[in-house]
């Protein structure tokens, strides 16, 4: 049987709830199988969250691991291509922790791809009525740290597919801060990251179409 470990992070910033944490509990709740789906909640800290989310390995054993994280600004389902070797917070992480041009893994790689089929997942989430998008940045915060780690980790593991999934922000996550015209409905969300993962966990080779950007 197939296990997917599909995580969110929690609330940061002030925010009471977390749209990345909310989807993800949606799409689990909403799971019909046939294939066995684990989530993890974590923290939104550099150090914690690599710690959070190696004992969630550990303990599923999972052949498909879809991280997702909150990317505010963004509209609908976003799987991202890269994560970077750097750490540069614009605002510090929930244990007050902010790193400036430092590396996440010191002698490491410059990058890592994702191992997941982001075009099929990108068609996957339109299908079902969701805004999606292919990204190239996981940006430098939390999110892109640990895609980073989850790709180092796994780097051995050919067998088993791994990357980043961001969310934008819902209307009720939104809705004690400033406006964001690119909020999503929450349960749009979960019908396109439930359809991505799917997609995920599809064995056939990624969509050959153009998925790039100008700029």
């Amino acid at each position: 049987m197939t296990t997917i470990l599909l995580t969110g992070f929690e609330p940061f910033a002030g925010a009471v709830r977390n749209p990345s944490w909310d989807a993800a509990a949606g799409v689990a709740a909403g799971w019909d199988g046939p294939e066995r789906l684990e989530t993890a909640l974590l923290p939104v800290s550099f150090e914690r969250s690599v710690s959070a989310l190696t004992t969630a390995l550990d303990r599923v054993r999972p052949d498909v691991v879809v991280a997702v994280g909150l990317a505010e600004g963004r509209s609908g389902i976003t799987p991202e291509r890269v994560a970077v070797n750097l750490d540069d917070a614009r605002i510090p992480d929930v244990d007050g922790a902010q790193p400036v041009d430092a590396p996440v893994l010191p002698g490491g790689p410059a990058a890592f791809f994702t191992s997941l089929p982001v075009k099929r997942m990108v068609a996957a989430a339109r299908a079902a009525d969701a805004p999606a998008s292919l990204s190239g940045t996981a940006g430098a915060y939390v999110c892109n740290h640990l895609f980073y780690a989850l790709q180092s980790l796994l780097a051995g593991r050919p067998e088993i597919r791994s990357g980043f999934v961001h969310v934008g922000a819902t209307p009720e996550t939104r809705a004690v801060r400033d406006p964001d015209p690119a909020a999503v409905p929450l349960d749009v969300l979960i019908a396109g990251l439930a359809a991505a993962v799917r997609a995920a966990i599809d064995p056939a080779p990624d969509l050959a179409v153009p998925g790039g950007a100008i700029a």
